[in-house]
C-alpha cells in the first residue's frame, strides 16, 4: 500500500492556501517558543526546535500562497518542503539522540499533526497567482512574457 500518494494527491481539501500559510507561521513561531524554553533544559531538542523553526519559516516566507513574501517556490512545490519537515521533525529526535526523552513527544506529535495538514489542504486551492499574473500584465499594458 502507498502511503504517500494519499498525501500527494489529494485536491479537494479543505484547508486554503490562505488557512495553510496561516498554520504555517503558527507552526514556526511555536518551534521557535519550543527552542527558546528549552534551550537550557535540553540542548539538543532546543536545537531541532529551531532547525524546525526556521525550515517552516523560510518555506513560508519563500511559497508562492497568501503570506509568502518572495513567492519563489510553488504552493505544490511547499507540499513536498512540508512532508520533509514532518520527517525532520518525526525522525530528528532518533537522529539528535533524544529519541526516548519526553521532549521528544512535541516532535512526533508535530510530524503527526502536520501530516493531518498535508492531508486536509487544498493542493490546488486559490493563491491568488492568477491575481498577480492579471494586475502585472495590466500594468506592463497588457504585454506578458
Amino acid at each position: 500500500m502507498n502511503f504517500v500518494q494519499p498525501l500527494t494527491s489529494h485536491s479537494g481539501g479543505t484547508i486554503s492556501p490562505a488557512q495553510h500559510a496561516v498554520l504555517d507561521y503558527g507552526v514556526a513561531a511555536t518551534f521557535f517558543g519550543l527552542a527558546v524554553s528549552l534551550a537550557k533544559s535540553h540542548r539538543k531538542a532546543s536545537m531541532l526546535a529551531a532547525i524546525n523553526g526556521a525550515m517552516v519559516l523560510g518555506m513560508s516566507l519563500l511559497t508562492d500562497y497568501p503570506g509568502g513574501l518572495f513567492r519563489k517556490i510553488s504552493f505544490k512545490g511547499h507540499r513536498t518542503g512540508d512532508i520533509v519537515q514532518a520527517g525532520l521533525a518525526g525522525l530528528g529526535p532518533v537522529l539528535f539522540g533524544f529519541a526516548r526523552d519526553p521532549e521528544a513527544k512535541y516532535f512526533y506529535g508535530q510530524a503527526l499533526s502536520e501530516a493531518g495538514v498535508i492531508a486536509a489542504t487544498d493542493w490546488n486551492g486559490d493563491t491568488g497567482a492568477s491575481f498577480r499574473s492579471i494586475t502585472a500584465s495590466s500594468e506592463l499594458g497588457g504585454v506578458t512574457g
